[in-house]
């Protein structure tokens, strides 16, 4: 069977898809690959009824499996009695934690804000293994996705079976019985006094470095120094994968034989070990996919006289186990990463890498292989990739393989032997890692090694996979001026994408949605300008700084910039801010920091506001230059047109009524863009232009009654409405006379609470509306 078990491999995953999927597309596809296996692979009868007999057992077993995916609680219910199955998350005043409703046997994502930093710094040293607890709270749906592309958080916490969020209103260990907990809790809850012993008795970095590699938990790793990875590419040397589980093995089957253990016992420790380690390692897919490889490699070298694997048997028959236990899974990027790199290395290993006889020159051809391998998956959830990873890998596997983490791994054994490590190797370790980040963040730095072509779609997908197959094959083989097709194919690779979003004839215009706030990406056709009008923005308010949290929620950060990096944009030509308020400008800084801006356009107002002063600041500083416009600007790009109607230059008076208010024609469509636009502002324009005439209005002040006066809205009847608006928001907007105005001229309305992104997708002078949510 050796060599047999990838085929049964794919069987498992076809029938998985078929189950969660399109069951006719994956059905005709499982057919096919029958016929491909019989006619051209020669597999007998015997060995391709197995195959049948996989896919159909996957199939039948996933979907019993899904057809018990729905909630058992009643959305009323406000009593819970829970036990607590992962170790607690505290960020600032916010304490989340994955719970079990014991009644219903059902997994409820937990979320308490703490009152106090006592009860925070009680929370942090508790442990909430072994409890079974009374907890009084509120029911609530997960928030879905509302922009395209973006990250829906309500189908994450399905595909993990966890269908409500709980609003606890008091800590949830005020009301607990301790019970005796399982093998399995008990494993955790050593894990989590592991993080906390490290977290206590080491420096930060080295805590922080030092979690991440020991027990598998990057909480304690600052932003900053996780983005610096995951923008070299090299983020997955802080995840427990088959790299570090490899060389803790050999490690300590070594330290075995070396003190006078037979070969025998220390595989049999080794095999008792590993699913202690999994789950101490915090069981992510990178480490369940490394420990099942062992185990099985493992199992070879006890039994070898009546098993025999390779390591391609090996994954393979990991990946299909794993899936035969979590078909789920299958959704998870850390799931499809970890093997679809392994398999790519594996699958190189006999014949392309062998062939690289020098440490440097082998590491370089292993960092490329699985830049590629995992290129397309990249591409699809990040967006982008960084070809800095080959440099990246090439310093860095070496610093963590031979020095990092055996260096911590002693670290820690020396304090939990002696209680005590010596201040001169922690300040040595403390100096490395120091030096190790800030070459990092000087290496992401540099841009040109950034490539951002956008998620792809399913045909591009396709193309990626099939392009990245065919490199592989002509590496292989070493035919005959095989290098020269390497780089041409290699250039298309890199290439093809960016190449068709610069001559996309398709314009759009999309009121992003920021919540309670405006944003308004243009993205003109055959990418001729990208335009954005305000950046949405989220208020911050002085806390106490126990409440701060690591990593906060920002519009800017967390929406706009993935946004426009889904979409492959990666330049904006005119930022457009319409006036001070923190909701329509306070995303600037991180889309100034991420995104090249060519030019910033703000209001001619005598009077900027603070967050105005400091976005002009930072603009000085990247050489952005900042122009002011007024009443009678304007430009034009092909067959668009952008006219500022006000405010009037050097304008003095309420800041709402100093917006940039802009007439535009963009796709064979008038539109009407205020800002937050007041109704003296509104007449104005009225008295100033009463020719105007435009299609759609973007209601100014998220529908506020201080805007859309009767006159205003009469005189110019526009066709459609949009309106830009948080949820449930604290104002009341939009407010119910401005709709019923809206109504009474008959302007058809779409709002963002309601129906998320908004986007004008067109082509000549032809488009349509398309609400990202029906």
């Amino acid at each position: 069977m050796k060599g047999l078990y990838f085929y049964f491999s794919i069987a498992s995953l076809l029938g998985i898809l078929c189950a969660l999927k399109s069951f006719l597309f994956f059905f005709i596809l499982a057919i096919i690959y029958l016929v491909i296996l019989f006619k051209y692979k020669r597999f007998s009868r015997l060995q391709l009824i197995c195959i049948a007999f996989v896919y159909i057992l996957f199939y039948f077993s996933t979907q019993i499996k899904i057809t018990h995916y729905k909630t058992k609680i009643p959305v009323d219910t406000n009593t819970f009695y829970i036990t607590f199955n992962q170790d607690p998350k505290i960020d600032g005043d916010s304490l989340q934690i994955l719970v079990k409703e014991i009644r219903l046997n059902e997994k409820i994502l937990l979320h308490y804000r703490i009152r106090s930093e006592m009860e925070k710094q009680m929370l942090e040293k508790e442990t909430f293994y072994g409890r079974k607890c009374e907890v009084i709270g509120e029911l609530k749906s997960p928030q879905i996705a509302k922009n395209e592309n973006e990250f829906n958080y309500k189908e994450y916490l399905y595909q993990n079976q966890i269908y409500w969020i709980l609003e606890s209103n008091e800590t949830p260990l005020k009301k607990c019985v301790v019970e005796k907990p399982s093998l399995l809790l008990m494993l955790k809850e050593i894990r989590f006094k592991g993080i906390n012993y490290l977290k206590v008795h080491f420096p930060p970095d080295i805590a922080a470095f030092g979690t991440a590699l020991i027990f598998g938990d990057r909480s304690l790793m600052s932003p900053e120094t996780l983005s610096s990875f995951q923008k070299a590419g090299i983020v997955h040397l802080l995840a427990i994968s088959g790299l570090h589980v490899s060389l803790l093995v050999e490690m300590v089957y070594l330290i075995g034989i070396r003190i006078g253990v037979t070969k025998e016992n220390m595989v049999n420790f080794l095999l008792s070990i590993l699913p202690v380690y999994a789950i101490l390692a915090g069981g992510a897919p990178s480490v369940i996919r490394a420990v099942l490889m062992l185990f099985l490699v493992l199992c070879t070298v006890k039994f070898k006289r009546s098993l025999r694997l390779s390591s391609f048997d090996a994954i393979s028959l990991a990946f299909s186990f794993y899936l035969f236990v979590y078909p789920m899974v299958i959704y998870d990027v850390g799931f499809q990463l970890s093997f679809s790199v392994s398999f790519g290395i594996i699958l190189s290993a006999p014949v392309i890498l062998k062939r690289y006889h020098r440490n440097f020159s082998k590491l370089i051809s292993t960092s490329v292989v699985a830049q590629m391998s995992g290129l397309p998956i990249l591409l699809y959830y990040f967006f982008s990739s960084s070809l800095m990873s080959i440099i990246s890998n090439l310093i860095f596997i070496p610093f963590f393989s031979f020095f990092l983490l055996p260096g911590l791994y002693l670290l820690f054994f020396i304090q939990v032997i002696f209680g005590n490590v010596p201040t001169f190797i922690n300040l040595f370790f403390e100096k490395v890692i120091h030096f190790s980040t800030s070459l990092l963040e000087y290496l992401t730095k540099i841009s040109i090694f950034t490539f951002t072509p956008g998620r792809p779609n399913w045909f591009f997908l396709l193309i990626y996979i099939m392009l990245i197959v065919l490199i592989f094959m002509i590496w292989e083989m070493q035919m005959q001026y095989y290098r020269k097709f390497l780089v041409m194919l290699g250039t298309f690779l890199l290439l093809f994408q960016i190449v068709w979003n610069q001559n996309n004839p398709i314009g759009e215009v999309t009121m992003i949605d920021v919540g309670q706030g405006d944003c308004i990406l243009i993205h003109l056709p055959f990418g001729k300008g990208n335009y954005l009008i305000d950046t949405g923005g989220t208020l911050s308010f002085n806390e106490e700084k126990w409440k701060t949290r690591k990593n906060p929620f920002e519009v800017g950060k967390n929406i706009v910039v993935p946004y426009l990096k889904s979409k492959g944009i990666t330049k904006i030509d005119k930022l457009i801010l319409t006036h001070g308020d923190m909701d329509h400008i306070g995303g600037a800084f991180a889309i100034i920091k991420e995104i090249q801006i060519k030019q910033i356009l703000i209001a001619a107002v005598r009077d900027p506001s603070e967050t105005e002063n400091a976005i002009v600041s930072v603009a000085k500083k990247k050489q952005i230059p900042v122009v002011k416009v007024s009443a009678g600007d304007h430009w034009e790009n092909r067959n668009s047109y952008f006219y500022v109607l006000s405010p009037e230059k050097n304008f003095s008076g309420v800041r709402n009524r100093g917006s940039i208010t802009l007439f535009m024609k963009i796709g064979g469509l008038a539109w009407f863009s205020g800002g937050d636009l007041d109704q003296e502002g509104e007449e104005a324009i009225v008295k100033k232009y009463p020719n105007l005439s435009f299609d759609i209005l973007k209601v100014g002040h998220h529908g506020s009654r201080t805007s859309s006066s009767e006159e205003f809205l009469t005189r110019y009847k526009p066709k459609i409405s949009l309106i830009s608006v948080g949820k449930n928001n604290r104002f009341g907007h939009p407010n119910q006379e401005v709709l019923d105005k809206l109504n009474n001229i008959h302007s058809v309305i779409y709002r963002t609470d309601q129906q998320g992104a908004i986007t004008y997708r067109f082509f000549h002078e032809q488009g349509t509306f398309l609400p990202f949510l029906p």
